[in-house]
């Protein structure tokens, strides 16, 4: 009786070991680095890939065109003309910190990409979230034949927009930064707004979109739950667009755009990308559709120099598992007896975006796993170091550049692709992915945790 309580897709946990020997770190919460065996030279992925660059430039134009409406409504983004974009930071004593805290030389040069600062919602979330709400905006401004060309998109913030808008109502589902992308964004565009939450979001989270306007359902279970019911509810109403952060191609594009703003400050900054200069990228994955999103468009601008790894807690490494196995979205962390509770709420997601799974296999290079103390002690070493405070999910990434001194698999990958000479000159770069909205009271928690742990 009880092998039949574990079978998953009709194979014993054991066999699944067998065949995948990294099912079996999973399983038993270690940490593990897996390295993509179906990656192809990224010019055949790139021909073979359903996305192109033409999609990529699209998105990024459409966020041009509503730099004017920004710029308006949210006056914090006046400074960068409307345009929602984080800085890129050199953390040259956080990588002294890395070092001294895991006893390994890092070489090569560290920096942060700082979505933790994105204006509007704080977290990479204000990428795809505000994008899609954009383009739906835009979508229902065309049918109603309230757009003429060439007018500015100022004009969105306008009670006339506002009044066709406040017809149609938005849902999603969420751990919650992309709940507040959504629902800041479509709220402040007049929408009616339902966000979807599950067990692990956050209260101050919650509050938030409450005092926006927005309506939040909450869940006893998780991500994937919350997901379900906010698309069932969607689809009893026809003027309800529901974000899919599972399967949506706008939101995977949204996210893209990054990489063609990195490319302009990586060019600012004087970082070159090429052979002699690899680019190391560690995103933060929960349900994948960002780092997912992120990892394709640099794949697109870099090639096979960018070199991107998504990370995931040891308790919810959804993306891990599927990638693993090739089984994407077929299987959960639950089904191996795995309880998806992290502190990285962000990431607490059980079961992978099987659209992101399949359209990434070709160009990812791999994924890592960490336990959830090691974010806490990174966060608070951020702090200490360079200033910057952090929401745990954030730090991720930050443990990227250790993995050649703890993990034979990544010496391996080095070794293979010919970059252990070259990693010295290349890039470590971080994607920090949220924190700057989080309440002082909660930040000091997490603070005093990570001080505590070190």
């Amino acid at each position: 009786m009880e092998k039949k309580e574990h079978l998953v897709l009709g194979k014993t946990w054991e066999e699944w070991e067998k065949e995948y020997p990294v099912v079996g770190d999973i399983r038993a919460l270690r940490e593990t680095v897996w390295i993509n065996p179906d990656k192809i030279p990224c010019g055949q992925a790139v021909k073979e890939c359903r996305l192109t660059m033409d999609d990529v430039l699209d998105a990024g134009s459409r966020l041009e065109r509503f730099a004017p409406y920004f710029e308006k409504a949210f006056p914090e983004t006046a400074a960068s003309h409307g345009i929602i974009e984080s800085p890129l930071k050199k953390i040259t004593k956080m990588k002294a910190a890395l070092e001294e805290w895991g006893n390994a030389e890092i070489p090569g040069e560290l920096w942060a990409k700082l979505d933790s600062h994105l204006a509007v919602s704080g977290s990479i979330k204000a990428r795809g979230g505000i994008y899609e709400v954009l383009k739906h905006a835009e979508d229902i401004a065309v049918n109603h034949g309230l757009l003429r060309g060439g007018e500015s998109y100022e004009i969105f913030d306008s009670d006339k927009f506002r009044n066709v808008f406040s017809q149609y109502s938005i849902g999603v589902g969420s751990t919650g930064n992309l709940g507040l992308s959504i629902g800041i964004m479509s709220a402040k565009l007049g929408f009616q707004v339902t966000v979807h939450m599950s067990a692990d979001a956050r209260q101050w989270k919650k509050d938030m979109l409450r005092s926006k306007g927005v309506t939040v359902k909450e869940y006893e279970s998780d991500y994937s739950v919350a997901v379900k019911e906010g698309r069932q509810q969607a689809q009893k109403n026809p003027h309800c667009y529901f974000v899919d952060d599972e399967n949506s191609r706008t939101l995977f594009l949204g996210y893209s755009v990054a990489a063609l703003r990195l490319q302009k400050q990586f060019e600012e900054q004087g970082i070159p990308v090429d052979k002699d200069h690899p680019l190391f990228v560690y995103l933060p994955c929960g349900v994948g559709g960002g780092p997912g999103g992120v990892a394709f468009g640099l794949k697109l601008v870099f090639g096979e120099h960018a070199h991107c790894f998504f990370a995931e807690p040891t308790h919810s490494c959804c993306m891990l598992l599927g990638m693993a196995t090739g089984k994407n979205n077929e299987v959960s962390v639950q089904d191996f007896g795995i309880d998806n509770i992290t502190v990285a709420d962000g990431l607490a997601v059980g079961r992978a975006s099987g659209f992101v799974g399949a359209l990434m296999r070709p160009f990812m290079d791999g994924c890592y796993s960490l336990e959830d103390d090691k974010m806490y002690q990174m966060l608070a070493m951020m702090a200490d170091s360079e200033g910057i405070y952090l929401e745990p999910s954030a730090l991720a990434g930050m443990y990227g550049p250790l993995l050649g001194s703890r993990f034979p698999a990544f010496r391996e990958y080095l070794r293979a692709e010919g970059l252990e000479e070259t990693i010295a000159r290349g890039t470590h770069l971080a994607w920090v992915t949220g924190g700057s909205m989080v309440p002082e009271d909660e930040m000091k928690s997490y603070y005093e945790k990570g001080k505590a742990l070190l």
